[in-house]
């Protein structure tokens, strides 16, 4: 597959890897990344009880997003209707329901199980991408290996296993 060269949709988990690794400064320079509101919010609930290589600096942080969109309660209502059995957090929902907003070539990084479903239920399979495809079509290759969850492998079996559970398999 072709490097994507659109807007690259972050969640807070996304971004927490990838400082994790060592490796925003490659996301974010590698590509037009794009986040909500509420991850930002997200990515300093918690900063007291991070290690120190973990905690981060939120204007930092919004200094090298491409754009930080606001959402407002009645896109989040388009996400609740659209799939309201499925339990989306905080900055899930409103990072999909920005997203759904979109007509350009966007793609979303994030693990969450309830989002990926969310996804493949909407048809936007395609649009779900592994931190790790990313990074590596950017040139970048941490030095410590990323969590599962953020692997190519890992997206795959769950976007099968989602397709599947969704009935698109029949």
């Amino acid at each position: 597959m072709a490097r994507h060269r659109g807007p690259v949709l972050v969640d807070t988990n996304a971004i927490l890897e990838s400082y994790r690794v060592g490796s925003w400064r490659a996301l974010s320079g590698g590509y037009a990344v794009e986040t909500v509101e509420d991850c930002i919010i997200e990515t300093q609930t918690g900063f007291q009880r991070r290690r120190p290589e973990m905690q981060i600096d939120a204007a930092e942080l919004r200094a090298t997003l491409q754009a930080i969109h606001p959402v407002v309660d009645a896109q989040r209502a388009v996400v609740a209707v659209r799939a309201p059995d499925i339990a989306l957090d905080v900055g899930e929902r409103s990072l999909w329901a920005h997203a759904l907003t979109r007509n350009d070539a966007w793609v979303l990084c994030g693990p969450d199980k309830a989002s990926m479903r969310f996804g493949v239920r909407l048809g936007l399979k395609d649009r779900l991408i592994a931190l790790e495809t990313l990074l590596s079509d950017a040139g970048h290759h941490p030095k410590e290996a990323l969590k599962p969850a953020y692997t190519a492998k890992w997206l795959d079996k769950l976007l099968g296993e989602l397709f599947m559970s969704e009935g698109f398999g029949r």
